[in-house]
């Protein structure tokens, strides 16, 4: 049984069904969850329409004419459409490779029942077409319900103008001026977006940058383009309430400032969804923050019950999520299985320009946790860069500093997420950076600069 149908749970059902398993998912609402239908998916899809209005800025710098940022207009009901046409499309693609595994997918919602005699957990399904509750015993139960948008006691959405990030899709109409409560992942990555498209954006951050959690060199940069581009920041303001106006929506600070626009945007963070499960009174123990607390082959403290995604609280990553889903079934099935490892975990923030990153933070050398050379290259270097006219970002590298074992990364680029590959690769495989120096790259290309970085530490190894 497979409470959940988003990245852990279908991840999870497809290993178990391949295991020969009888496997059960019970969804409240499609295949794929809300990653898919309200989250991860809708959003990369926004922004992707946002990186095509990207394309016509300073068009004149490459000798084209009669295309500007100034010409653009965007149609946002048509943007969302599609958003939520493909979101659709990916949920239903999901569900049909379930029921061609064989996988029985049921809509509707579930909790923990009774404790039963013998190695069986009895959950109650409640079938969302209105039909009564039943029970179904199962062997292994795996609880992946995921997390929902965090909400400010006195900014709640109406999805109107106060909105969280799953309501935005739903306006006929960009905003005039749009407020971004938080400046961590999904607050930078919907403000960068918006801004792209011609609205005007506050971005209200608690701390004195945006990304606090990232790499402290990536997020100066991005902050900077943010600027150049026109967004407003403010720093060290933590948002107590939003209101709505005659026209609009303030925003209020805790320190007296105030701010107002067309609409405001809340992207506080997440919390589990772990109520109304039955977990604490089957003995599930429940962690910090709500969270259901789970080991690193995603068993919780009562054997059978396995737990996996953003309920756990481990890494809110769709991709850690899937795994510790197919971990979970690995280990619950007999199969041999490694431990979950965060360290070799690669992430990406979809900006303008992304940032990605990978094993060791710049945070741990510093402090001297992680004992590593570092060598950081800005892109104004590469040739590919210059032909690209790009003149924010860089690749930067950390290595052991003996043995030269690359044992992290961060690149701020176009498409970071893509560029990050071959530095996950290393820290994976425990690649040195002598044998990324010697792998031959593409000329002229951006990759080319991960390897140029890995023969400026290998360099150093000669010092």
């Amino acid at each position: 049984m497979i409470i959940g149908g988003g990245p852990a749970g279908y991840e999870a059902a497809l290993v178990a069904a391949q295991l020969g398993a009888e496997v059960t998912v019970v969804e409240r609402e499609g295949a794929g969850g809300a990653c898919v239908l309200h989250d991860c998916v809708p959003s990369k899809t926004f922004i992707a329409s946002s990186d095509v209005v990207t394309a016509y800025r300073d068009t004149e710098e490459f000798g084209i004419h009669g295309a500007s940022l100034a010409d653009v207009r965007v149609d946002a009901s048509v943007v969302n459409k599609r958003v939520k046409r493909l979101a659709a499309a990916q949920s239903s693609d999901i569900c049909a490779t379930l029921t061609k595994a064989g996988v029985r997918f049921v809509q509707g919602t579930a909790r923990l029942g009774q404790d039963t005699l013998g190695h069986t957990h009895r959950v109650m399904v409640t079938p969302g077409n209105g039909d009564p509750e039943y029970p179904i015993d199962a062997t292994t139960v795996l609880i992946a319900t995921g997390a929902t948008p965090r909400e400010l006691a006195d900014a709640r959405p109406d999805g109107e103008r106060i909105l969280d990030w799953r309501q935005v899709y739903d306006l006929t109409e960009l905003p005039r001026h749009l407020i971004v409560v938080g400046s961590g992942v999904t607050g930078a990555e919907f403000a960068s977006a918006y801004l792209a498209m011609g609205v005007e954006v506050t971005l209200v951050s608690s701390r004195d940058r945006v990304m606090p959690h990232e790499d402290p060199d990536a997020a100066v940069v991005i902050e900077n383009v943010f600027r150049s581009r026109g967004m407003k920041i403010m720093g060290q303001a933590r948002a107590s309430a939003a209101r709505r106006t005659a026209h609009g929506v303030v925003v209020e600070m805790q320190d007296g400032r105030t701010v107002e626009g067309s609409h405001v945007l809340i992207a506080v963070g997440a919390i589990p969804n772990t109520s109304g499960l039955g977990l604490e009174e089957y003995g599930v123990e429940i962690g910090a923050g709500g969270h259901v607390a789970v080991d690193r082959v995603s068993r919780t403290n009562v054997p059978g019950i396995y737990a996996a995604g953003d309920c756990t609280g481990v890494l809110a990553l769709a991709s850690v999520a899937a795994m510790q889903g197919r971990i979970a079934m690995w280990h619950a099935l007999g199969e041999a299985v490694s431990p979950l490892k965060l360290q070799i975990v690669a992430s990406n923030v979809f900006t303008d320009p992304e940032l990605a990153s990978v094993g060791a933070s710049q945070a741990a050398v510093d402090s001297g946790k992680v004992p590593a050379r570092t060598v950081m290259l800005p892109l104004t270097g590469n040739a590919r860069a210059k032909m690209m006219g790009l003149e924010d970002g860089f690749v930067k590298l950390f290595c052991r500093p003996a043995s030269g074992l690359v044992v992290g990364g961060v690149v701020v680029a176009p498409k970071a997420s893509e560029l990050i590959l071959p530095i996950a690769m290393a820290v994976e495989n425990h690649l040195t950076v002598d044998q990324l120096a010697h792998t031959i790259t593409i000329y002229p290309s951006l990759s080319g600069s991960v390897a140029e970085a890995a023969r400026q530490l290998m360099q150093h190894e000669f010092e």
